[in-house]
């Protein structure tokens, strides 16, 4: 098998140019930005809202792995978030887990199903590839509404929040946000992790050029598989925390048009870039929060708002961002 260095060719990487942790010195800056932001606003914003938002955003890290840096549209990734969340929601309800492990059951059983229908999945490729993945996920949503577990379109309501360790009340909105943080960062600084190790590497070489990558030594389908199956396994970490959050688990969160708003997301942010879908995550959950008022008139101006940014915008907020500035972020 070739080395790491060999697919690392593909993606160009200026190592003079990393500066701490396989941070540049952009990337760097920008997350001392996200985290001072992270710091001060519950201090002057309403909790519960900046929650769901880093709920959202993990989601978006999450699924641009795979499509940034694998190249892989999945349109199914509502089933491992939505999946995520009743697992997550059953845990803390009916087995007395505390939320912490209630969030790791949903991210775990996520991770299973994720191989179960990656592993069929990356069998094809393209649009053949994308349509799996919405067929499976759809089955997985006709499972969660026939499931005794999932309450059908009751969902599973009341979820406590428990104790963090069993020790520290979540009860608190403020308390519970410094949780949410720390799953979230921990979260993105993990998906940093495998984009600059060398399995990262390889991953891009796949998105680059497979062929090449065969011709290589490198077992594509086998980084294919892993990166799906760590995509969906976030994906549900993301989905049980927000179950966790709202103390509810219900049948949007495993519905197509969940899968729909975290490619929305991912492409309002920049595909193919570490803080891309964190702007795209707050972005939309900001102005579906904001434009409430408006009714089904939100999901019409979201999709101007998209047809704009597509225009406008070809490689995201933040990757014109970088353009204009000419660093990667």
């Amino acid at each position: 098998m070739a080395g790491p260095a060999a697919a690392g060719a593909f993606e160009g990487i200026d190592a003079e140019k990393e500066a701490l942790w396989g941070f540049t010195k952009p990337q760097l800056l920008a997350f001392g930005v996200m985290l001072a932001f992270i710091v001060i606003s519950p201090f002057y914003l309403y909790p519960v809202f900046l929650m769901k938002v880093l709920c959202f955003a993990l989601f978006a890290c999450a699924f641009n792995l795979l499509i940034g840096y694998v190249g892989l549209l999945s349109f199914g990734h509502a089933a491992y978030f939505g999946m995520g969340g009743y697992l997550a929601g059953h845990a803390a309800k009916v087995w007395g887990a505390t939320p912490e492990v209630s969030i790791l059951i949903g991210g775990f059983v996520a991770g299973l199903l994720g191989w179960a229908i990656g592993a069929l999945a990356i069998r094809r490729q393209g649009i053949y590839f994308a349509m799996i993945t919405l067929a499976m996920a759809q089955m997985v949503y006709f499972f969660c509404v026939q499931a005794p577990f999932t309450n059908g379109e009751d969902g599973i309501q009341a979820i406590p929040r428990g104790a963090f360790l069993g020790q520290y009340s979540l009860a608190s909105d403020f308390t519970l946000y410094w949780m949410v943080a720390g799953i979230f960062l921990l979260g993105f600084l993990f998906i940093h992790r495998v984009i600059h190790s060398p399995f990262g590497q390889v991953m891009k070489a796949i998105r680059e050029n497979e062929p090449r990558a065969i011709s290589l030594g490198y077992r594509v389908d086998d980084y294919k598989l892993m990166a799906f199956v760590i995509s969906a396994a976030l994906s549900g970490v993301a989905g049980g925390t927000k179950a966790i959050v709202f103390g509810i688990a219900t049948l949007t969160d495993v519905f197509w048009t969940m899968s729909g708003e975290v490619v929305l997301m991912s492409l309002v942010g920049g595909l193919g870039t570490l803080f891309g879908p964190v702007a795209g995550a707050a972005i939309i959950i900001t102005m579906q929060n904001y434009l409430a008022e408006f009714g089904a008139w939100v999901t019409v101006i979201q999709g101007v708002i998209f047809v704009l940014c597509v225009l406008a915008f070809r490689r995201g907020v933040i990757g014109e961002i970088g353009r204009v500035l000419k660093v990667r972020l």
